[in-house]
């Protein structure tokens, strides 16, 4: 059979034995999560920190995992969990639909083993699982089941297209797949959990996105990136366009004890599950902030066009309502517009923004289409007010809860973004 890649024979035969013993001595062997050096691994295990590395350093995840497993020691006891309490645990650690994944697949997991008793024992088993893709799918099958499986995720990328000076774009299809027969052909029948590991180290510590450390490679001999000195010029990747921004006012409604309303995310969206103070989405537009209220009680009684003007409770500062603008409109959850009518109703508006543009924004949050800039906004109700908006709220079925902010971070699964409004 021809050889299709660039190496000989000779190199592709002694990449994994050179890998191999660098990570033998070289390589992390105290990972929590590692099962290569036991008889009797744990499919679970390797599963949990797979989701959770995705897109996550190893320092970021090692007090979740830690928590994980002290809370959830068994497939079995993350299923029988509540979603509140799961999404308690992983605030923090971002992209929460992996969270929610990970708790679909666990319910999933435990019917599989009540059918046939044991894990899925095939990569297609495995994808089956909510959140699953091919390289955790045979990630799990090298490392959590001792059998053959072959991984290819960000780190094994960046190796492979230095390696072998692969310039394709890496989000491209085509890409893709010769980085997976490439992938496949380096990985061996025997120790594929191993190799796995070996990989996944190489890509963490030594042949890392800048700096890498190629005069400690054991693959530097060979390195066709290397031997041209451009091995950050790997991987190719489309230049990224710029994130859009998005801007909101983080309303604080406070009772008079002092707590503030939380609200539950949808399960759709961002931060599905999770608790969040209410949101009021501002769009800029020449030189003013408008702020995109859904005050239906209050527009509907003026001249349907983007000129309108609503004078805010707190201030005699204006604020232009783009009342034609519908993407603004989509963006609000039913819980916040209850709330931004029933404050409207009782005019209870919060301050209105006087910088003309909010780049100066006290908080920047970045997720992974957009950054968000949060200004918060303090409103204070007395007990009448506090009873009637939370009625309003139980009306239309949103889950609240008032509470400070101590016990708002104990207790509820809060994303990043409300935690830094908090401090």
């Amino acid at each position: 059979m021809q050889n299709s890649f660039k190496h000989s024979i000779r190199d592709l035969h002694s990449f994994a034995p050179r890998l191999l013993a660098w990570f033998e001595i070289n390589g992390r062997h105290d990972l929590p999560w590692q099962q290569h050096q036991t008889d009797t691994p744990n499919p679970y295990i390797v599963w949990l920190s797979e989701v959770m590395l995705q897109q996550t350093q190893v320092t970021t995840v090692l007090p979740y995992f830690a928590r994980f497993m002290a809370s959830f020691p068994t497939v079995q006891d993350l299923a029988a969990a509540e979603w509140d309490t799961v999404a308690e645990h992983w605030a923090g650690l971002g992209y929460y639909a992996r969270a929610r994944n990970l708790h679909k697949g666990a319910k999933q997991l435990v019917e599989v083993i009540a059918e046939t008793g044991e894990y899925p024992t095939t990569l297609a088993g495995w994808e089956a699982i909510s959140g699953v893709g091919p390289s955790t799918a045979g990630a799990i099958m090298a490392m959590g089941l001792h059998r053959y499986g072959v991984i290819c995720d960000g780190n094994v990328k960046r190796v492979l297209t230095r390696w072998a000076a692969i310039d394709g774009d890496i989000t491209k299809s085509a890409t893709t797949k010769e980085l997976w027969a490439l992938a496949e052909r380096l990985t061996p029948r025997e120790q594929s959990g191993l190799f796995a590991q070996a990989m996944m180290d190489m890509g963490a510590t030594l042949c890392t996105r800048s700096k890498p450390a190629c005069l400690l490679c054991p693959l530097q001999d060979d390195c066709l990136a290397h031997a041209q000195g451009r091995e950050t010029d790997y991987p190719v990747k489309a230049k990224k366009q710029p994130k859009p921004s998005k801007f909101s006012n983080a309303l604080l409604i406070k009772n008079t004890a002092g707590e503030i309303l939380w609200l539950q995310r949808p399960d759709n969206g961002i931060w599905g599950g999770l608790w969040s103070l209410p949101l009021e989405f501002v769009e800029k537009i020449s030189g003013k902030v408008a702020v995109k209220a859904v005050i239906k009680d209050t527009i509907k009684n003026t001249d349907n066009n983007t000129d309108n003007k609503l004078s805010a409770a707190t201030g005699n500062q204006t604020l232009e309502v783009a009342s034609n603008e519908k993407v603004y409109e989509t963006e609000f959850t039913t819980a916040e517009q209850i709330i931004n009518e029933w404050l409207a109703k009782n005019q209870l508006i919060a301050k209105s923004v006087t910088k003309s543009l909010l780049d100066d924004a006290p908080i920047k949050h970045s997720l992974t289409h957009f950054h968000w800039y949060l200004t918060p906004q303090s409103v204070t109700l007395n007990a009448k007010q506090t009873t009637d908006i939370t009625e309003a709220l139980q009306a239309g079925d949103i889950n609240i809860n008032w509470l400070n902010a101590d016990d708002a971070q104990a207790t509820l699964g809060l994303p990043r973004a409300m935690v830094k409004i908090l401090e």
